[in-house]
């Protein structure tokens, strides 16, 4: 077994008390006071996330767009400079070995962040398409201009594509909630933003410095409220840290861990690599066709991409009381037959009642079916509902 491993800012979490938890490899913080009290903060205020055990891969080179093109699930090379897109990569057969956010950074640049868990799943699959895809792209790809050079020799040189695993380069820092634009607008050391903050959209990216070193700044996060996640040298994540919580003290920001994220994202129906996506698990049944671009040419998994018409498809359920169901627990008919399993469940702070993700027999689930949550022996009532749960107002 390998030794636990922590980001910078461990003795920034140990300062401030928090409890950890082992995830993905990482000793995370999972809460510093109280997970309800972080999570209201975050849907009211502002909460700070310590996200550096998440994995970082530079792509870069002539040909780095149609090379993720034919990695993942999207159309990546169709991007802007300057804007993200979620996406996924998915195995041969078609099952999700990762859900990952890719960045354009220039016009053969990006960068792809994925599951801390998946780190050396992810890297060894571009690598292996790395090595497959010059013969691809070479037999494949539409012809270029007549009279223009068509050679890969050097290929997978500078001339070609290259894949860099620099997670442990940098460190990745999380603002999320209504007050997330004013904390990090005020944060001293951070500079010469790139893009004024009011015209940042959700989704886009901001070149940026911290105390005279490179920072950039995304409009993205996993709570489903307004947010930014901070991309920062190692080195200098305390200091980023410190600064954000010295500008959040007007707004009400507090540090916030693994639980309050994790309500936070089942709220907003956001899926958790290893309990809504597996291996085992085709994009459809998690709904997130609309993620793949299944008109591309060719990409890893596009010959396998249809599902079983009876597979399980994933919904969300409610229910009344105080009683929620957890990964694992079966999901029932009134006769008692088993309808599916549940991935993902707890007491909604915001909300005030149970609700849950899970996998369901297709004729379960529509909206509004009734079905029962197997609560250690006790059925639970509960209604398929459409996901997400929460929708932030504005």
């Amino acid at each position: 077994m390998s030794d636990p491993r922590y980001t910078p800012l461990r003795e920034r979490h140990e300062a401030l008390g928090a409890s950890f938890t082992d995830f993905g490899g990482w000793q995370m913080p999972v809460r510093y006071t109280s997970d309800l009290a972080e999570h209201h903060a975050v849907r009211q205020s502002a909460g700070l996330f310590d996200i550096s055990h998440m994995a970082e891969f530079l792509v870069t080179g002539e040909y780095a767009g149609e090379f993720l093109d034919f990695s993942l699930a999207g159309r990546i090379s169709a991007m802007p400079v300057g804007k993200a897109k979620y996406s996924l990569m998915l195995a041969e057969h078609g099952g999700i070995i990762d859900d990952v956010i890719a960045y354009r950074l220039a016009e053969d640049r990006y960068l792809v962040i994925a599951n801390a868990g998946n780190r050396g799943a992810v890297d060894s699959a571009f690598a292996s398409r790395v090595r497959a895809f010059p013969s691809r792209i070479e037999r494949e790809l539409p012809q270029r201009a007549e009279g223009e050079e068509r050679s890969f020799a050097g290929f997978l040189g500078d001339r070609g594509v290259d894949v860099e695993d620099v997670s442990d380069t940098y460190a990745l820092l999380a603002v999320q909630g209504p007050a997330a634009e004013a904390v990090v607008s005020a944060t001293e050391g951070i500079t010469e933003l790139g893009t004024p903050w009011a015209e940042q959209k959700y989704y886009a990216w901001a070149e940026a410095y911290f105390l005279g070193q490179p920072l950039l700044i995304a409009r993205t996060g996993y709570t489903g409220e307004d947010g930014f996640e901070l991309l920062v040298h190692a080195g200098d994540a305390p200091a980023l840290w410190d600064a954000l919580l010295a500008a959040g003290e007007p707004h009400a920001l507090v540090p916030a861990g693994l639980a309050a994220r994790d309500t936070l994202r089942l709220e907003a129906g956001m899926p958790l690599y290893g309990h809504e996506l597996t291996l085992d698990t085709k994009p459809v049944q998690a709904g997130l066709g609309r993620v793949v671009a299944a008109d591309k040419e060719m990409f890893v998994g596009k010959d396998a991409l249809d599902a079983a018409s009876d597979a399980p498809v994933l919904v969300g359920l409610t229910a009344d009381g105080k009683r929620a169901g957890r990964a694992g627990y079966a999901v029932v008919s009134a006769s008692g037959e088993t309808l599916g399993e549940i991935t993902s469940g707890a007491l909604s702070p915001t909300l005030g009642h149970p609700i849950a993700m899970a996998y369901v027999h297709p004729s379960s689930a529509e909206a509004g079916t009734e079905v029962f949550l197997d609560v250690r022996g006790t059925r639970i009532p509960a209604t398929v509902t459409t996901l997400p749960f929460y929708r932030r107002t504005k």
